[in-house]
């Protein structure tokens, strides 16, 4: 089986390692990249082409723009949208139009995500 190949672009450094170690150890997910810097992330996805690409959410309300963009571009990635300050996390992916799903902001809630196919998550608009 192949692995989830998840590039992590999370601000600031310390959610960006938090979230590597929660989810490193899993054996069925792969770290193939990590970026601080929000203008390499559009090159860094072309180059890497991962799975999943999880970044920072700033207003659970409203879906990041990159988000989109991203997603147009590459509409069999999937994105988790982590904001630790408001305690949220938000799964979006393509699927004729961008639908996104509220998580619980857990390991658990996180690896759901990753594991579980678009096909299978009930949307939240």
């Amino acid at each position: 089986m192949r692995s989830i190949r998840v590039l992590v672009a999370n601000r600031p450094r310390l959610m960006r390692e938090l979230v590597i170690a929660t989810i490193s150890s899993q054996p069925d997910i792969e770290i193939v990249g990590e970026t601080e810097n929000e203008s390499e992330i559009v090159e860094t996805v072309e180059r890497i082409r991962p799975d999943v690409l999880i970044i920072g959410l700033e207003d659970q309300e409203q879906r990041p723009a990159l988000c989109g963009f991203l997603l147009g571009r590459h509409p069999a990635m999937k994105v988790i949208a982590v904001a630790a300050h408001k305690n949220s996390t938000v799964f979006y992916w393509a699927n004729v139009d961008i639908r996104s799903k509220t998580l619980e902001t857990s390991e658990e809630g996180i690896l759901a995500a990753l594991r579980n196919s678009a096909a299978t998550v009930p949307s939240h608009v």
